[in-house]
């Protein structure tokens, strides 16, 4: 009989599945690998870092943790992708999808990004995502939109936001996408 203490090592592929479906017989089970192991706060206690398949950041987990299935399978850690990146949707990187075009809010102030290059759309996701958060943005405040070029960057995997944007990007940069900002 094998110990969790052997079982979870860096390069592990594990499945993981939330706390609220553990009673589930059908529960999603999520694939992942561990990233990391380091002591947890027990006297003898071990926490793993997994990284979920598609995801850019760790889930911090007691190795012991009843939802986490412990495959057979042990692999080098792939490396994340870095560097400039066009977005897609995906809530779990912040970017979603309104009238056919992406949008952000990034900042402490939730300045607003929407990725299209036809003002009348960056409107009408404007008006759809302040509905949504109350914003009480009117026409006189999107007359505030600024068209510019942008660049998405990803970042490291600890980093504070998965992803940064420089503004200095112009036309014919690579991975430039066309936006309209609205400051906050």
């Amino acid at each position: 009989m094998t110990t969790i203490e052997e079982r979870a090592v860096v390069g592990r592929h594990v499945t993981f599945t939330h706390y609220r479906d553990l009673a589930v017989v059908e529960s999603t089970q999520h694939p992942g690998i561990i990233t990391g192991l380091e002591p947890g706060l027990a006297s003898g206690s071990l926490v793993a870092r997994i990284r979920l398949d598609g995801t850019r950041s760790n889930l911090v987990l007691p190795a012991d943790y009843e939802g986490l299935t412990y495959l057979d399978e042990v692999t080098d850690v792939p490396d994340l992708p870095m560097g400039a990146f066009t977005p897609v949707a995906d809530d779990r990187n912040g970017f979603y999808e309104v009238e056919g075009a992406l949008y952000a809010a990034i900042g402490e102030d939730g300045e607003l990004v929407i990725l299209t290059d036809d003002l009348d759309v960056a409107k009408k996701v404007a008006r759809a995502y302040s509905a949504e958060n109350y914003l009480g943005l009117d026409d006189e405040d999107l007359e505030a939109f600024e068209p510019s070029w942008a660049v998405f960057t990803w970042e490291p995997e600890d980093a504070e936001s998965p992803w940064t944007v420089n503004w200095d990007a112009a036309e014919g940069d690579d991975h430039a996408i066309r936006i309209y900002r609205l400051p906050a």
